[in-house]
């Protein structure tokens, strides 16, 4: 016997089924990398939980706007059903409205702030919700909308069931733990690309590294950088504002946040001095960053924006010293004679070579900086390689892609239109996209969750290549060991849950059947 509102194109793999018959029972986690059908599952769940109780509601939050319309695009695929029982809710529906719309629909697509709002208010009732499925959803932590609609949802359903749903938990115990706790789970789900039932749908992925040297004048910029950068270090640490010179940014930002929270209960001037050391240690260090992973050209960019800052005491003061006054005009020099991050040659090289080997190769090259994307696609298209940028909405200043420009670019992407897609981190999580034949990465990132979800983009259907450009002797070494290191410790963490996982299961549809 089949489920009988999904659609008889809809063909799900066993393991899709295997998870689904933990989820229609329990509050469930289910784990599983990019690629290989999460939403899929949730289908699966979402008509087993319709036909048990007719007259009920599901609800699918994701974090943005274009995953939301993705999920209900899938859903409306595959799952019988008029066009108006689905529904993607946003901000710009009139709370009235939605109102109605929650009252005559049956399933429902939207961002958590969204609902939260709307359950806050008494828009939303989440008693007629008989499953709630949560996308991505190892962001449910602390004060994350997810958790407070979960904890909701579970108070007042008579009969809630909860599906989390994630390509990467993350690599530290608490935090997998924290999760489960914010979820309700009862059950984790767990495959890898290892798994005797998901490896046939999975192709070799190769990781590749390369390896390049800071130019001479590169160096000469940095310890110019890094003695002022030292010398803020050592006065936080003789304030006893942080216990040694091993501190990283987000360190830094929580020593500042303290700091001002200090300031504003005191008004002591310590802890103002303090404040204005830990803001240039941190503009500092940024500074740092861009010209040993990224070039001069970028760390222009971010100095000039820096001159143009007179509203900020920190910044002003920073901007008479005599060595950040020599770093800048090393950096004016070098970018006046156009001088490149040597990484910018290899990846020429790479995609060159590929694309020669390959005139329809789809690549992707992730860069952590809209400068640095601008700067890489025009590059491309200076040596005859299509390539467009993609990142997300502007906030402050500058321009932006709208919703609407991302989904064209992915659809142009899709047919070929052209080979690389140059993106920011918008393109890591969830979204749509091809798979590619080449992941690259311009810079190495700290996360082991965001360089899971980068590598995923390849290796789906044919097997894919994933190439870190990494500079020697500089951070993107110790970011690239750091994501390696918490993917491997998320990967032991993970075998744990397993354990015992592998008893005799029965399918979805043994539990139709019945």
């Amino acid at each position: 016997m089949k489920l009988k509102l999904l659609d008889p194109e809809f063909k799900p793999r066993l393991y899709q089924e295997l998870i689904a018959s933990t989820a229609i029972k329990k509050n469930t986690i289910c784990i599983l990398p990019t690629g290989l059908g999460k939403t899929h599952v949730s289908i699966l769940v979402a008509a087993y939980r319709l036909e048990k109780f007719p007259e009920s509601k599901i609800l699918m939050l994701a974090p943005t706007r274009p995953l939301v319309n993705q999920h209900m695009k899938v859903f409306k695929k595959y799952l019988i059903g008029k066009d108006e029982d689905f529904i993607s809710l946003t901000g710009k529906i009139h709370a009235n409205d939605r109102k109605i719309l929650y009252q005559n629909g049956k399933i429902f697509f939207a961002t958590p702030q969204l609902i939260k709002n709307d359950v806050e208010n008494k828009i939303l009732d989440l008693k007629d919700v008989k499953l709630l499925v949560v996308d991505e959803c190892h962001r449910s932590m602390k004060n994350y909308a997810y958790t407070s609609i979960v904890d909701e949802y579970v108070k007042t359903n008579s009969d809630p069931l909860v599906l989390g749903l994630t390509a990467s938990p993350g690599g530290i115990e608490d935090k997998i733990e924290e999760v489960k706790k914010n979820l309700h789970a009862e059950a984790v789900e767990i495959r890898t690309e290892k798994d005797a039932d998901v490896s046939p749908y999975v192709q070799e992925t190769k990781v590749e590294k390369v390896f390049v040297e800071l130019p001479k004048e590169f160096r000469e910029i940095k310890e110019t950088l890094e003695k002022i950068y030292n010398q803020k270090i050592y006065d936080l640490i003789r304030a006893k504002v942080i216990p040694s010179t091993k501190i990283s940014k987000k360190e830094l930002l929580v020593a500042q946040l303290e700091l001002g929270r200090i300031y504003n209960q005191n008004k002591d001037w310590q802890a103002l001095k303090a404040i204005i050391s830990c803001a240039q240690a941190i503009k500092v260090g940024h500074a740092i960053e861009l010209i040993e992973t990224q070039g001069v050209s970028v760390l222009t960019q971010y100095l000039t924006k820096l001159t143009k800052d007179k509203q900020s005491s920190a910044t002003r003061r920073l901007l008479e010293d005599y060595r950040i006054k020599k770093a800048i005009e090393l950096t004016e020099k070098l970018n006046e004679k156009r001088v490149e991050h040597p990484k910018l040659e290899e990846l020429l090289k790479i995609v060159n070579n590929e694309v020669k080997k390959k005139p329809n190769a789809k690549i992707i090259v992730f860069a952590n900086y809209r400068d640095s994307v601008e700067k890489i696609a025009k590059s491309l298209e200076k040596n005859g390689i299509e390539a467009r940028e993609f990142y997300g909405q502007a906030k402050k200043s500058g321009k932006g892609l709208s919703q609407k420009g991302q989904i064209e670019i992915i659809n142009e992407f899709e047919l070929n239109l052209f080979n690389v897609l140059v993106a920011t981190s918008v393109a890591e999580e969830g979204l749509s996209i091809p798979a590619v034949d080449i992941v690259i990465f311009y810079e190495p990132v700290a996360s082991e969750i965001r360089t899971i979800q980068r590598r995923g983009r390849t290796g789906r259907t044919e097997a894919g290549r994933v190439i870190f450009l990494i500079t020697k002797n500089t951070r993107d070494e110790w970011y690239y060991w750091s994501a390696y290191n918490k993917e491997k410790r998320m990967n032991r963490i993970l075998k744990g849950l397993k354990e015992g996982d592998y008893k005799q299961k029965k399918t979805i549809t043994d539990f139709v059947r019945k």
